[in-house]
């Protein structure tokens, strides 16, 4: 049996929910973590089911990142399973949820502002696991967070572009709530904050309506849904297809978003292209 490096050994064993969150874990956490991400590349959270495998992972890992706000909610059988009491750590502590009727938004990561948030609450948990590491993960963080404040900035500059009046688009499901708030882009869905709900034909009819009435030039297909709906919507308004916008997963390396800081500027550009004229 092969025996493995020293340092391999002693990386810190991290299970983030989903893609997402475990680029946010790779990048703080460098070369001193091991990450395993559960829900993987182009992966929808919200209908996963867990594999025995899943628990396994659980069962051997250190720590534990996961959203909250509901999104994961086959998480609490999965630890059960998982038969160990993991320290489970939630990203978004410190974030104000957005409200959706009685439902918490779990979608905070759509807002750069709170995906440093993300970012410092994983910084401050792996300090914790690997004190021996606090001052990798705390220079890990520094140098990821002055990107996100570059990226948020990229983000006004491409909306300061965009007409006032057009300002509006229609994606698949709640996903961009924090984004449209941060950055004053009307999103409208069909479905709700979960891709499990499926769209009513009133919610369609009134979403046609809205099209036709407010002008809104363009619709949005997502990576982790299907695209009948979106495409029925435009070809009976009128509507273009914007393309694909990234909402709940990343994409396999070779994809259009790898990491998060790819998934906001693809989504930003996808966004001015069929907006701004």
């Amino acid at each position: 049996m092969a025996v493995l490096p020293a340092r391999a050994q002693e990386r810190l064993n991290v299970v983030a929910t989903f893609s997402i969150l475990g680029d946010f874990v790779q990048n703080v956490g460098g070369d001193r973590v091991s990450v395993t991400t559960l829900v993987g590349p182009d992966g929808d959270a919200h209908v996963y089911t867990p594999a025995p495998a899943d628990a396994r992972k659980v069962a051997d890992a250190k720590l534990v990142i996961v959203n909250g706000l509901d999104f994961e909610g086959w998480l609490s059988r999965l630890v059960k399973s998982s038969g160990k009491k993991a320290t489970i750590i939630t990203a978004t502590g410190g974030i104000a949820p957005r409200k959706l009727g009685s439902h918490a938004d779990p979608h905070a990561w759509q807002s750069v502002a709170n995906a440093k948030i993300y970012v410092a609450n994983i910084r401050d948990a792996l300090a914790a696991a690997d004190p021996a590491g606090a001052e990798a993960y705390r220079a890990n963080a520094a140098n990821y967070l002055a990107k996100l404040d570059a990226l948020d900035s990229e983000v006004r500059a491409a909306v300061a572009q965009i007409p006032q009046d057009r300002r509006k688009v229609i994606s698949t499901h709640e996903a961009f709530g924090y984004f449209a708030s941060a950055y004053g882009i009307e999103f409208v869905a069909p479905l709700g904050v979960s891709t499990e709900s499926a769209a009513s034909a009133r919610a369609v009819a009134r979403i046609i309506t809205q099209i036709r009435t407010q002008k809104i030039p363009a619709v949005f297909l997502e990576n982790i849904s299907d695209s009948r709906l979106i495409r029925r919507i435009s070809a009976e308004t009128g509507a273009k297809v914007g393309g694909t916008l990234y909402s709940d997963s990343l994409t396999g390396e070779k994809g259009d978003a790898p990491t998060y800081i790819d998934m906001v500027r693809h989504n930003i550009k996808a966004l001015t292209s069929a907006l701004a004229n």
